[in-house]
């Protein structure tokens, strides 16, 4: 369906741009752009950070759990 996306592509893009919200607009869009682009970043690196601190701990609260049920398990012999 679409082969790639080129220079040629980008140009029209940016005229149509252009037209519709004319030159003034332009810095206020790009700056807007940047900084919601800043925010999802940041959002999604704190949701990974999030994940991987959940994973260590119930890795932690399992590797506990094993070996209480092996202390356990040593103390009925």
């Amino acid at each position: 369906m679409f082969k790639s996306f080129g220079l040629p592509e980008a140009a029209i893009i940016l005229v149509v741009v252009l037209i519709v919200f004319g030159a003034g607009k332009l810095p206020q869009i790009g700056g807007a752009l940047g900084k919601s682009i800043r925010e999802f970043r940041k959002a999604k690196e704190g949701v990974e950070t999030e994940v991987k601190e959940e994973a260590k701990d119930k890795a932690k609260s399992t590797a506990s759990k094993d070996a209480a049920e092996s202390d356990k398990k040593a103390n009925q012999t």
